[in-house]
């Protein structure tokens, strides 16, 4: 009796691992993945692999799938099904929805996928930096940055800031001055007109101490592109009108409306480095010589899943300063930062 319940036991064992062995990956080279389907994409699959961590494939490569679990699968034409996935055909996956359920399995061919598990939850990351000096020359500089993004199926939110700050002396006496004290605050909101197209609004609020800023405050509306939205490679474009105000300490101020163009590209070349570049223009439609660029570029480098080192290169180049103030603006930041 005892020997019959010791097998029993080994059996439920052995069953339980079997069914949660995970979501499987089949391609069509004949090679496996287990582990989790975290999403499809733009033609790209992410998955979790207890093994190999999170990766991203072609769905060109991938024969087809199955999960323990439903997945929210969104079709080309709009269809919204949840199901668990089972094996199907070269290049489909098989569903079994409610509504196929007098008629067995649904097939849902690759070529119609859209979406699966679409996320539309805030993601982004926080960077900090300092550096600390203290003998012949004295220093103190920190700086710190968040970014955060939700995208749903119709619209996105766009949220950045970021403040530095800087001050020394030269040897153990002396007054100490402040040589960096900027920060700025920046939102957008896209609206989605097809999956490419979008009209958006955004409002960006500067100011640099250092450069008699009091503040710049440059509202802008106009339509943007979404060339590329995969989840390794990232483009876009967006073209509209702004008003730039700009106040300086001296109580002087430059107020005009201006064109905006933009782009922003992030490339990822595999799961530990990642290259970003961003750049505004604002060029006045009142006066020729009158202009603004605002641009940074820079690296990311994975430490851990969630743990990352980052090198960014800022430019702000304002062709009308406030008096006695630099045109350019150039920083070097070096930072740790933990994405979400």
């Amino acid at each position: 009796m005892l020997n019959g319940k010791i097998v029993l036991a080994f059996a439920l064992i052995a069953g339980s691992s079997i069914s949660s062995r995970g979501d499987e990956v089949l391609f069509k080279n004949g090679d496996r993945i287990t582990g989790k389907v975290v999403s499809v994409a733009e033609g790209k699959m992410i998955i979790d692999s207890k093994l190999a961590g999170t990766i991203t494939v072609d769905m060109a490569e991938v024969k087809t799938f199955t999960t323990d679990a439903p997945i929210a699968v969104r079709t080309k034409d709009g269809q919204r099904l949840n199901a668990p996935a089972a094996t199907g055909g070269p290049g489909t996956i098989k569903l079994n929805t409610p509504a196929a359920a007098a008629a067995g399995q649904r097939t849902v061919p690759f070529d119609d996928l859209k979406y699966v598990n679409f996320s539309e939850a805030w993601t982004g990351s926080v960077v900090a930096g300092a550096m600390f000096t203290r003998g012949n020359s004295f220093s103190d500089q920190v700086n710190v940055a968040l970014d955060l993004t939700r995208r749903t199926e119709q619209d996105r939110w766009i949220f950045g800031a970021a403040y530095n700050f800087g001050r020394q002396r030269s040897g153990g006496a002396g007054d100490s001055f402040t040589s960096t004290d900027n920060w700025f605050a920046s939102g957008e909101y896209d609206y989605f007109l097809n999956p490419k197209l979008f009209v958006y609004g955004s409002l960006r609020y500067d100011h640099d101490r250092i450069a008699d800023l009091d503040y710049r405050l440059t509202p802008s509306l106009g339509v943007g592109y979404q060339w590329l939205d995969a989840p390794d490679l990232k483009f876009a474009t967006e073209a509209g009108i702004a008003y730039v105000v700009e106040h300086f300490d001296d109580d002087t101020s430059n107020d005009h409306l201006a064109a905006k163009l933009a782009y922003h590209v992030r490339k990822k070349f595999n799961e530990s480095v990642e290259l970003f570049h961003n750049l505004e223009y604002y060029p006045s439609l009142e006066r020729f010589d009158d202009y603004l660029v605002i641009t940074d570029a820079g690296v990311r480098a994975t430490l851990t899943q969630k743990l990352f080192a980052e090198y960014k290169l800022e430019f702000r180049y304002d062709s009308t300063p406030a008096a006695g103030a630099s045109r350019s603006d150039l920083r070097h930041l070096v930072g740790v930062g933990w994405k979400f």
